[in-house]
């Protein structure tokens, strides 16, 4: 009896010793699937949470970028409004007015213009253009065209106003009034858009200028004209 009585409590002890351990085994697969589904979650949050602020990353960049071209083109506007406003100064210093007057009064009205002038020049803006040497390249070619032609300027007013309007033709859309300089518009297309730009504005500029010299000599040669007629007509 008393052997039945030990081997049945061991049987027991045994008995309980194995479902603690199940228990415990039980216990430990829990917290590691407890552990493995937190790591699971963590990494999704931790993802979601970067796709968000990358999207917001660049949502912000695209507005900047729109600011950025923005300004850069406010800035354009500053750099045309200043060749403006110089070109307007000096075609008053150089109008037929200014010549018809006192000579006071022309010393006083051209302390102004240098004046107005000077504080034009103290305002800087300079919007540079990215290029390629390609690039670079085609804008030294046109601008040496161009000047090639203003330095003969003088030698002959109309051939230099035919050659300057064939290649302002080749620089616009519009359907040109006279032939086009092809060799130009084959480099001014290998330049960068801002650089063909500026090289339409320079060449519209110049024209303006050629136009308002040919309105001065043609008001000149009528004043002479004139008083040619004049003497003749006391002699008579």
């Amino acid at each position: 009896m008393a052997q039945a009585k030990i081997s049945a409590k061991a049987s027991e002890g045994a008995h309980q010793q194995h479902q603690q351990h199940q228990q415990q085994h039980q216990q430990q697969q829990q917290q590691q699937q407890s552990q493995s589904g937190g790591q699971l979650r963590g990494r999704f949050y931790r993802s979601t949470s970067m796709a968000d602020r990358s999207s917001r990353l660049l949502e912000n960049l695209d507005q900047l970028e729109l600011r950025v071209e923005a300004f850069r083109d406010a800035a354009s506007a500053m750099e045309q409004e200043k060749e403006i406003l110089l070109e307007m100064i000096h075609n008053i210093q150089n109008s037929q007015d200014m010549r018809h007057i006192s000579e006071g009064e022309r010393e006083e009205l051209n302390l102004t213009a240098n004046r107005l002038m000077g504080r034009t020049l103290t305002v800087e803006v300079s919007v540079e253009t990215i290029r390629n040497a390609q690039q670079q390249e085609s804008l030294l070619h046109a601008t040496k065209m161009i000047d090639e032609i203003v330095n003969k300027l003088l030698d002959d007013l109309e051939d230099a106003k035919i050659r300057l309007l064939s290649l302002y033709g080749a620089c616009t859309s519009d359907v040109p009034a006279g032939p086009i300089d092809q060799k130009f518009q084959s480099v001014v297309i290998g330049c960068a858009i801002e650089d063909q730009k500026k090289i339409k504005r320079r060449l519209e500029t110049l024209l303006r200028n050629l136009e308002n010299s040919e309105k001065s000599i043609t008001l000149l040669e009528h004043q002479k004209s004139s008083v040619r007629q004049s003497c003749n007509s006391k002699q008579d």
